[in-house]
């Protein structure tokens, strides 16, 4: 789910890049905003951190003592995606094993669906191993893949979530590329 967030963050603009203009600090800010942004991969409660969609405040700038450097306190809204719990969403197949498939959603990369969530589907080894049911229908590498989130789980080291899905419930499964055909 995409979320808009507004945050507080603390700007440090050095010494050397102070200016009397305002416009160049005002640039400056935004500047070290995107960068810091950048690097900030996602958070437990936020999910992952998307995008700067706006610039809400700047407040006062205060010297730090030691280095001339000014700290500004700026307030932004921006776009984080998190994974919940019932969730519906679109996965796509980057790994098949034996026992289940890995999928990738957004920046997501760890989403996994075991065997046992994937109803009347039996698994085809092979170069190229894939799940297929009595429908025909076919989960191998690079399909798109309409399921639920069963749970999501918090990895502190890696900064990241990964995720159980499944595809017992209504419309649920390979999404068909048909459509795409005509």
């Amino acid at each position: 789910m995409f979320l808009k967030v507004q945050l507080p963050w603390n700007v440090i603009i050095p010494a050397e890049c102070l200016d009397a203009k305002g416009l160049m600090l005002q640039r400056q800010i935004i500047i070290r905003l995107l960068e810091a942004f950048s690097s900030k991969k996602a958070t437990q409660e936020l999910g992952y951190f998307l995008a700067v969609t706006t610039l809400e405040s700047i407040g006062e700038g205060k010297v730090r003592q030691h280095t001339g450097d000014v700290l500004f306190p700026v307030v932004f809204s921006c776009l984080t995606f998190k994974l919940y719990r019932g969730e519906i969403l679109n996965g796509v197949v980057h790994k098949v094993l034996k026992h289940g498939v890995f999928l990738r959603c957004g920046p997501v990369e760890n989403i996994y669906m075991s065997c046992q969530k994937m109803p009347d589907s039996r698994y085809v080894p092979g170069e190229n191993p894939l799940f297929m049911n009595e429908k025909m229908s076919k989960i191998e590498k690079d399909v798109v893949v309409h399921c639920i989130v069963m749970g999501t789980k918090w990895i502190e080291a890696e900064c990241e979530f990964q995720a159980l899905v499944s595809l017992e419930g209504d419309y649920l499964g390979p999404v068909s590329d048909e459509a795409s055909l005509h």
